[in-house]
């Protein structure tokens, strides 16, 4: 039997199909790839890795064999848009010149249009803004040479034409930019200094995280310790590769989540095993902040028009500063 074409909103569409009798054994992937028009076996497959595959409403992996009768219901993201509007999105601009810009990313604030998120980001704001920016990535993301959580705040260099994003995109690849990064994390620390030098991939439970693990892709991050407190930390950080979400699974994974996490164990504080009045304490500490304790606080570079070396620094974001007051 065919696919049966859903009605659903419009940021989705639904296909579903039912495995006829006569089917030969085959591996899901390899079925959903003749299946769907377009389709490539390696997005059905990381399709199915996150979760938009479901066989009888349940998730299965890509070696699945289908089986006569089995519903396999397929939801399909729409295609990213291709465009992005202005939007009168007030800005934090430190710096701004003739070739490039720097802005302070406040948090909630996604950087680029993308599923799920085609207004109110740092590109949409950036568009009102300028005349012209750099167009060596896709037309969702002009300007954008690197990017920052949604919820991290801090300091991002934007490039106004496409000579001076290449400029800049070199030096993030040879890993010449210095950017340093200011956090506040869960527990106190034995040392001053440390490293932490551990792969990184995909988690094999959720899709959507990171984890540590031997699969995964090098990944290097030195910390420094500010201040320590009680039961938590103020550090800053330095990456030496720059891998999604590194900061804050690296912390993580030490037992030094950073403080507010909402998806690598940062909001509760039986990561300091705290009792009584700590603890309550501790909760009232995270009802100030509603994301990760993650800053931006740095960031330096040779400027590609006048060739000096340029570093620019902010402050930290008022949540945080109301934390580090208040602990």
């Amino acid at each position: 039997m065919g696919p049966e074409n859903d009605s659903t909103e419009q940021a989705l569409e639904k296909i579903r199909f039912v495995i006829p009798a006569k089917q030969a054994r085959m591996r899901i992937d390899v079925y959903l790839t003749h299946q769907i028009q377009n389709a490539t076996r390696s997005k059905v497959r990381q399709a199915i890795d996150e979760g938009f595959v479901l066989v009888d409403g349940t998730r299965v992996k890509a070696s699945h064999p289908v089986s006569p009768g089995e519903v396999i219901e397929v939801t399909l993201p729409r295609p990213p848009r291709t465009d992005a509007q202005p939007e009168n999105i007030p800005l934090d601009i430190i710096y701004e010149d003739d070739h490039l810009l720097i802005v302070n990313k406040k948090a909630g604030m996604v950087t680029h249009p993308a599923y799920g998120n085609y207004e109110g980001t740092l590109v949409n704001a950036l568009l009102h803004h300028c005349r012209s920016l750099s167009t060596v990535n896709s037309e969702t993301r002009p300007g954008i040479v690197h990017r920052l959580d949604k919820d991290t705040t801090g300091l991002m260099v934007v490039a106004r034409n496409d000579v001076v994003h290449h400029h800049l995109a070199k030096q993030f690849s040879r890993r010449t930019i210095d950017r340093e990064y200011w956090a506040i994390v869960w527990g106190t620390f034995k040392g001053r200094k440390g490293t932490i030098e551990a792969a990184l991939g995909r988690s094999k439970r959720d899709r959507k995280k990171v984890a540590v693990t031997a699969e995964g892709k090098h990944a290097v991050t030195d910390y420094e310790v500010l201040k320590q407190f009680d039961y938590m930390s103020l550090i800053r950080l330095k990456l030496r590769t720059g891998r999604t979400h590194q900061i804050r699974v690296h912390l993580a994974h030490i037992g030094h989540p950073v403080f507010g996490d909402p998806t690598y164990g940062g909001r509760s504080h039986e990561w300091g095993g705290l009792e009584g009045k700590k603890a309550q304490q501790a909760s009232n500490l995270l009802k100030l902040i509603h994301r990760q304790a993650l800053h931006a606080k740095t960031i330096g570079f040779i400027h590609p028009a006048t060739k000096e070396h340029v570093i620019f620094d902010s402050e930290l974001p008022g949540d945080m500063l109301e934390v580090l007051e208040r602990v």
